[in-house]
């Protein structure tokens, strides 16, 4: 049969008639230099898997650093120069045939995913905190994955020296979803974008070096949760299909409003129903406050934090709420602003629930990592006030926090992954008693971090939670304020319990040791440290930065 014949029977089988000879496929128009930060990483994670096919096991620890700190750097460039041009004002526009916003907010989140990345990544390549094994450097990595926790094949892999690089490409395929996804404007292209960073955040939590098994057990239910809440958000996603016709964020905002111009006749019976767009909406945000760890979808946030390797914890706790509530306020301001007084009950309810929630229970944490995670829940709710307030005020306060959390949040897991015993790092609150008489510098570092969390004045933190608080209370959200503030309140009596503990309580003679890292985590904590104060002391200058960032582009 020849290939005429062939493509006949396809297009009449699929009820499609032959174009004419004269006619020409129309392809598709890809904007390269609007999308060159996610190409830039795409691209580099492809030559990350290339470089663990070809080139040999000793060299490629450095390979894989240098390629990952190169790609982002890249990428940050890219983003500088989009703003540069004005892609972040009056230039904004809707690349990639509709898929991807290329607007102030998606610009600056991206910019903060990627510099938050850098500071992560340095964490990451570490290998100076544990004695050489066998006469190798390790890091905080399994030496080989793939094996049994225990069994002989992990001995001969760790005798051998091997390091699990493949977490530097698993990284950057997470950058490059996270960079995408508070940048999608349709509904698939957030669905694909999501469970492009998740994935590889799925494996990075199981290949802790120490502690495997309860490494592998954050891993599977995060797995488990996460696929949970990913077919959430893609029931809402068919919902709002079957409601709107079309996945893109413009249409359905049309059909919302009421102004839409042509009516599919296979959806017309389905078209306009508020059931559908009601329900989806919900499912749909239901996905998105799993991954900023609102409660009541913020079961999974302690045990992975406890049990995924602490420089993936840091990663993790800071690029992903970036991602997440970049994505939630586009979804909020773009896709469904006509539903801002139906769905404000249920957000405000959730966020008054993650606030009160987080605070409370984190006064009960005996492990520093899982405070830090309770923490991270409280701060979720505060964030989600800013969300709430419904203003360009609110947009920008949000981008701010996002901007000041994430450094904090980073440099206080790496403070986190210095202080060491014979198993370790020591996570549990007993063994940091002390530590300031002990390594003071140590001590007032993570001081700085849990005061900026606290939110106490001159630092970051009370920066962004000022502009939140004054967002919401301008929003008409006063009552989420009070709650705000009582929260806050709570928080800071575990803050300044640690820091008490540190610096007012005897050291013990069998206590943890600070183990001296290499400029690279020196890097990471510098940064957070300098962010922290800067932020603190001079934010105006960033707090309008936010606010020219602060409008979708539609």
């Amino acid at each position: 049969m020849s290939a005429t014949a062939v493509d006949s029977l396809w297009t009449t089988a699929g009820g499609v008639t032959s174009a004419a000879p004269g006619d020409k496929f129309t392809a598709p128009t890809i904007e390269y230099a609007q999308l060159a930060p996610v190409l830039i990483v795409v691209g580099a994670a492809v030559l990350g898997i290339l470089v663990e096919a070809f080139v040999p096991r000793r060299a490629r620890y450095t390979t894989q650093v240098l390629l990952t700190v190169v790609a982002i750097a890249a990428a940050f460039a890219a983003v500088v120069g989009l703003a540069a041009d004005g892609y972040a004002g009056e230039n904004a526009n809707i690349a990639a045939m509709g898929a991807v916003a290329v607007d102030g907010p998606a610009l600056f989140l991206q910019g903060t995913i990627l510099l938050v990345s850098m500071v992560s990544v340095f964490t990451f390549a570490e290998r100076r905190l544990d004695p050489a094994s066998h006469g190798n450097r390790v890091d905080s990595f399994a030496a080989q994955a793939g094996s049994v926790p225990g069994s002989d094949g992990e001995k001969a892999a760790v005798k051998a020296g091997f390091t699990t690089t493949e977490v530097f490409p698993l990284a950057l395929f997470s950058v490059a979803g996270m960079l995408v996804f508070p940048a999608a404007n349709d509904l698939l292209t957030l669905f694909v974008a999501l469970e492009v960073f998740s994935l590889p955040l799925y494996l990075l939590c199981a290949v802790a070096r120490r502690k495997r098994l309860m490494s592998q057990e954050a891993a599977v239910k995060y797995f488990l949760l996460g696929a949970f809440s990913s077919a959430f958000l893609l029931f809402g996603i068919a919902l709002l299909y079957g409601y709107a016709g079309t996945v893109s964020y413009a249409g359905i905002a049309h059909v919302v409003d009421g102004t839409v111009q042509q009516i599919d006749p296979a959806l017309a019976g389905t078209m306009g129903n508020d059931a559908l767009l009601l329900i989806g909406g919900a499912m749909l945000l239901m996905g998105l406050l799993f991954k900023v760890g609102a409660v009541p979808f913020h079961m999974w946030t302690p045990d992975v934090y406890q049990g995924a390797p602490t420089p993936v914890t840091g990663f993790m706790a800071a690029a992903t709420k970036v991602a997440a509530f970049g994505a939630l306020l586009r979804l909020l301001y773009v896709v469904l602003p006509g539903l801002t007084w139906d769905l404000r009950p249920v957000m405000w309810g959730v966020a008054i629930v993650t606030m009160l929630g987080g605070a409370i229970v984190a006064i009960t944490q005996t492990d520093i990592k899982r405070l830090l995670a309770y923490s991270s829940i409280a701060h979720a709710g505060f964030i989600l006030a800013g969300v709430i307030a419904a203003s360009p005020e609110g947009v920008s306060s949000v981008l701010f926090y996002l901007g000041v959390y994430s450094f904090v949040t980073v440099g206080a897991f790496a403070v986190v992954t210095l202080v060491r015993d014979a198993d370790g790092e020591a996570t549990h609150l007993s063994k940091w008693a002390g530590l300031g008489r002990r390594s003071p510098l140590t001590a007032a570092v993570f001081a700085v971090f849990l005061l900026s969390f606290a939110g106490i004045p001159l630092t970051s933190g009370f920066s962004g939670k000022f502009a939140v608080f004054k967002a919401a209370a301008d929003g008409g959200a006063g009552g989420l304020v009070v709650v705000g503030v009582v929260s806050s309140a709570i928080a800071a009596f575990f803050y300044v319990r640690v820091i008490v503990l540190m610096f007012f309580s005897e050291p013990k003679a069998d206590g943890p040791t600070v183990a001296v890292p290499s400029p690279l985590t020196m890097t990471t904590i510098a940064v957070g440290v300098a962010v922290t104060l800067v932020l603190g002391l001079a934010p105006q200058y960033f707090l309008d930065l936010a606010g020219q960032a602060g409008v979708f582009v539609r």
